[in-house]
């Protein structure tokens, strides 16, 4: 799912190329996509863009007339700034933005559709998709600490809440507690003053250097090859391939359709967590440690 970083390099380029624009139309290849029924799709359409702005994971097109259009992208949409009047006639496509200058192509990849569009109407209705995460780069350690410490969660489980934190994923969570020399299975309430602040460093450093990054990469151009897995990743993707800081494999935990990467050395003592799945197969067998193996 693309989170932070990429969410705010999708809204810059979008902003570059749609503010003072007028969406001419919106193309939906499938009706599904359009999750909500007032006000009509058709009231967008001719009205010009004001701004483009982030909600949490969601990109937000303002337009004339108090009304936004709301995309989310969900863990396999995609968009694509193409040649204006451009086909959407792919499987994986599924709806197009007309603008004079171009068309916006959403896309999705699999064949489960989570990905969403909702016109919203005012600022009233515009906020039940605010989520209500804390923003990483304004809160105070104090407001920081509160928020993991509302409940006694994992710090996976914690950093990936939309309602606890705004912006973080699967991937970069994985990135944050690996610079934080933190367990992704440390409960939040376990914490001491000193963990709350560095996880709190690690967490802007992390995400503000993956924005710095990508804007870099993208170069003014429309950001293409959006992915969770990225090469310069420090241990997310990057199971039994050396931990950039200490050498030794990347570990990771499996569950559902996801899975967590983590450092041993770095960030848990050596001690190996346990996968559910494979843990419970091995039984006594499974290996505890580091050492173990050898």
């Amino acid at each position: 799912m693309p989170e932070l970083p990429d969410i705010v390099t999708y809204c810059e380029a979008l902003a570059e190329r749609t503010v003072g624009q007028t969406l001419g139309g919106v193309r939906l290849r499938t009706p599904f996509l359009l999750r909500s029924v007032e006000p009509p799709l058709f009231t967008t359409f001719g009205k010009r863009v004001i701004a483009v702005s982030r909600l949490g994971k969601r990109i937000v097109l303002e337009l004339d007339g108090d009304l936004f259009l709301v995309i989310h992208l969900m863990i396999a949409g995609r968009l694509h700034w193409k040649p204006t009047g451009a086909k959407i006639a792919t499987k994986v496509s599924l709806a197009a933005f007309d603008f004079p200058n171009g068309t916006l192509t959403l896309t999705e990849a699999g064949t489960k559709r989570r990905a969403s569009l909702h016109v919203a109407s005012g600022r009233t209705g515009l906020a039940p998709f605010d989520r209500g995460g804390l923003d990483l780069f304004s809160a105070t350690a104090a407001q920081f600490g509160e928020r993991l410490r509302a409940g006694n969660h994992t710090l996976k489980r914690a950093l990936t809440d939309p309602r606890a934190f705004d912006g973080i994923g699967n991937a970069y969570s994985d990135e944050i507690l690996h610079a934080a020399r933190l367990s992704p299975l440390k409960l939040t309430r376990s914490l001491d003053g000193e963990e709350v602040e560095r996880l709190l460093a690690a967490t802007r450093q992390v995400m503000s250097t993956w924005i710095d990054r990508l804007r870099a990469q993208r170069a003014g151009e429309f950001p293409e090859g959006v992915t969770a897995f990225r090469p310069e990743m420090a241990v997310h993707g990057k199971f039994g391939k050396p931990c950039p800081d200490c050498g030794v494999p990347v570990q990771r935990i499996r569950y559902a359709d996801n899975e967590t990467n983590y450092c041993a050395r770095c960030q848990t003592g050596g001690r190996l967590l346990a996968d559910r799945a494979l843990s419970r197969l091995l039984k006594q067998d499974w290996p505890r440690s580091l050492d173990d193996l050898d």
